[in-house]
């Protein structure tokens, strides 16, 4: 069976929402761009959440030096929106027509690498329906002050298990979980 797997980029204080405007790329080094690489080796398809869809498709197409542009850009996309309808202007990227939930089982009973989920909504939705197999929390060694965390909203305790975790050279925790049986 296929693994689904989603890695989000975190402040010290939890904030995991747009890291790219507050503390991303100021601890950004080798180690890092190596775990991304080797995370995103074994995926071959995605699914996004409307807003990260519409940020991303407004961005990577253009992107052409760049390892993750390689990976995302011809890859197929699928996009879990409420709103969104009709043909998607980004290379490879169709609506998830029906329930996510139904759809992310299909798709990892299906042949194919792991699957890549990306967008704060839709990774705590499989991370609740026990859908995500892997959860890996980039901590970067800064406070955001404000945003969304990944865990707003959730009603009552979510146990997960540190399955692997890494200090790199300049500061950031990857911290790696999957949900506690």
């Amino acid at each position: 069976m296929r693994k689904a797997t989603a890695h989000l980029f975190s402040s010290v204080d939890g904030i995991v929402e747009r890291p790219d405007t507050f503390f991303q790329f100021e601890s950004m080094g080798p180690e890092e761009e190596a775990f991304m690489a080797e995370s995103l080796a074994s995926c071959t398809d995605v699914i996004l959440g409307r807003k990260i869809y519409e940020e991303w498709a407004g961005y990577w197409p253009a992107q052409t030096d760049d390892p993750f542009a390689a990976f995302i850009n011809p890859a197929p996309k699928y996009v879990a929106s409420r709103t969104l309808t009709g043909d998607l202007a980004w290379e490879n990227a169709s609506v998830i027509d029906g329930d996510l939930l139904e759809f992310v089982r299909s798709l990892k009973a299906g042949d194919g690498g792991d699957i890549n989920v990306n967008g704060i909504t839709v990774i705590r939705e499989l991370l609740l329906a026990d859908l995500l197999d892997t959860l890996t929390l980039t901590v970067h060694p800064a406070a955001a002050g404000g945003g969304r965390t990944l865990f707003e909203g959730i009603d009552g305790p979510l146990l997960l298990e540190l399955v692997d975790s890494k200090v790199t050279r300049t500061g950031n925790a990857i911290l790696t979980y999957r949900t506690k049986a």
